[in-house]
C-alpha cells in the first residue's frame, strides 16, 4: 500500500523557524498531523469519512527523535505508515527526510485508540470491518517493506 502514491511532502515556512533559523520542534507535531491526515484520506477512510460513521480517533500520546536540523525554505518529505494495530489501538510511524540531502531528520509515532460518539472504547474491526481490513493491510504491507 505504501508504494502506491507520493508520499506527503511540506515546505518549511519562515513562521516554522526559530530565533537560530531552524525548525522549532513543535511543528514536527503538526506535520505528522498533516501526513497522517493525507495518509488516511489516501487509504480511502479520511477523518470526516470516520466521523461521519461516528468513530472518532484521539491521539493518545507522540513521541519524536530529532535527528538532523531543517531550515527555512527546505521540502521535507514524511513517510507515513502503520507500525502497531490491533483492531482497539493504532500506532503510526513517521520518518521525515529532507528532501535535498536525502537525510532522516526526525523519526516518530503517535498512538491512538477509536471511540464512538459518546467516547466510549470501540473495536474498529466490530465497529467497521472496512477500515479495519485497511489498518490490517497497511500494517502487512509495512511488514512487507521493512
Amino acid at each position: 500500500m505504501k508504494g502506491e502514491w507520493e508520499p506527503y511532502q511540506h515546505k518549511v515556512q519562515y513562521y516554522e523557524t526559530d530565533q537560530m533559523g531552524i525548525v522549532h520542534h513543535s511543528n514536527y507535531i503538526r506535520w505528522f498531523e498533516e501526513a497522517r491526515t493525507d495518509y488516511m484520506e489516501k487509504m480511502g477512510m479520511g477523518y470526516d469519512q470516520m466521523e461521519a460513521r461516528g468513530i472518532l480517533s484521539p491521539v493518545l500520546s507522540v513521541e519524536a527523535d530529532y535527528l538532523q536540523m531543517i531550515r527555512f525554505g527546505e521540502t521535507v518529505t514524511i513517510e507515513t505508515f502503520i507500525k502497531e494495530y490491533n483492531g482497539i489501538r493504532l500506532t503510526v510511524g513517521y520518518e521525515v527526510i529532507d528532501e535535498k540531502h536525502q537525510r532522516t531528520c526526525c523519526r516518530g509515532t503517535t498512538k491512538h485508540c477509536f471511540l464512538d460518539r459518546e467516547g466510549k472504547f470501540l473495536s474498529l474491526k466490530q465497529a467497521c470491518l472496512e477500515y479495519h481490513q485497511m489498518f490490517v493491510q497497511g500494517l502487512e504491507d509495512h511488514k512487507e517493506n521493512k
